[in-house]
């Protein structure tokens, strides 16, 4: 039993290093389930986070293929058995779940489940989840020393999910925060000095008949203005560079965000880079910045399973690519902003952006320029 003890304690600790690896919500779901189906040898693992609608915000199943979810139909409600477990917050472990008086219903093309056992996953007083699983392929039922290794994933497996949430609203405020940032720097080094610009043509185009050398002198100002206002902008941009690329360049750079990302969203994504040689700063941050709002399009609004991006150079142009297998677009069709903002980034350095799309066939983004 000591060998068998020892054995059972290894493959616990490496599931909760498979899920500490991990920091997308969803990711660390997928995770937990699968590895807890894979410890207790359970023929249907899955597990719930609920919202505040009677119902689940995140539900992830492993046993049960895409065509049954197909015909199963909507995500489940929190009742029978799952709320039961909600309220109580309490594990369960049946020989036949049906037998139980809080079971209610399975619509028509669940599979039958007949031997259960369900632990919440909990953070202090919260139940954050339910984790269960069905049909243990081991004759007998799951037994008391299973729902005690469940249990002790269970706790495991909070630490890392309240861990993936901090780590998400961390970012979305981070984000937030940079982005009022922008909007202070903006205003203040830019936004005055365009309204004087403003005023100054105002002015100009009202002398222009009566006092034609008082508009001259004041279109001159018009032009001083202007120019510094450009000035200043740049120096804005120059100042909201990344201090990555400061630090690793461009490639290294694009690298960590696409992992992030990877970790971050159920899509596989992706990054190749060839060798790359050293490039005025105005051309790393626009060429990041397309790459970043890229992304951002294909993974949430493509649909995508698989991002790709690649950087390479040859022949004094550096290219970059960024290639979905999402559900695509109608050429010429209205975007948005998005696309406008990424051209015009592209063109700020001398480059030329191409985007390629079709309905069901994907997108592809590229952006060339000369280094």
């Amino acid at each position: 039993m000591p060998a068998e003890r020892a054995e059972i304690l290894q493959a616990v600790s490496s599931a909760v290093l498979a899920v500490t690896r991990h920091l997308s919500v969803r990711e660390v779901l997928q995770v937990i389930v699968r590895s807890a189906q894979r410890l207790l040898d359970a023929r249907y693992a899955a597990l719930g986070v609920p919202d505040e609608e009677g119902s689940f915000a995140e539900f992830v199943a492993e046993g049960i293929t895409d065509k049954q979810w197909d015909a199963i139909g909507p995500l489940p409600r929190q009742h029978g058995m799952l709320g039961a477990m909600l309220r109580e917050g309490a594990p369960v472990r049946l020989p036949d779940l049906r037998d139980d008086p809080r079971f209610e219903w399975w619509p028509k093309a669940h599979p039958v489940m007949k031997d259960f056992l369900g632990v919440p996953i909990l953070d202090g007083g919260e139940v954050l989840g339910i984790i269960f699983l069905a049909n243990k392929r081991t004759p007998g039922g799951f037994t008391e020393d299973d729902q005690d290794l469940l249990t002790l994933f269970a706790a495991h497996a909070a630490i890392a999910l309240a861990n993936a949430r901090l780590y998400e609203r961390g970012r979305e405020l981070a984000m937030l925060e940079e982005r009022n940032r922008v909007a202070r720097e903006l205003h203040d080094a830019v936004t005055q000095k365009l309204f004087s610009l403003r005023l100054t043509a105002q002015a100009a185009g009202a002398m222009l008949d009566s006092a034609p050398d008082k508009a001259a002198v004041e279109l001159e100002r018009v032009q001083r203005l202007a120019g510094e206002a450009l000035s200043e902008l740049r120096a804005v941009i120059v100042e909201l560079r990344p201090a990555e690329l400061d630090r690793h360049g461009l490639a290294e750079t694009l690298r960590k965000h696409v992992r992030m990302l990877d970790r971050l969203h159920p899509s596989l994504v992706t990054f190749e880079a060839g060798e790359l040689p050293p490039m005025d700063s105005a051309v790393e941050v626009a060429v990041l910045r397309v790459a970043q709002e890229s992304l951002h399009n294909a993974l949430r609004h493509s649909g995508a399973d698989q991002v790709s991006v690649r950087l390479a150079y040859e022949n004094g142009r550096l290219s970059l690519t960024v290639r979905d297998d999402g559900v695509g677009f109608e050429q010429g069709g209205s975007r948005g902003l998005g696309l406008v903002s990424m051209r015009d980034r592209a063109e700020s350095v001398g480059g030329v952006m191409t985007v390629s799309s079709a309905p069901g066939q994907g997108t592809t983004v590229c952006v060339e320029v000369g280094v």
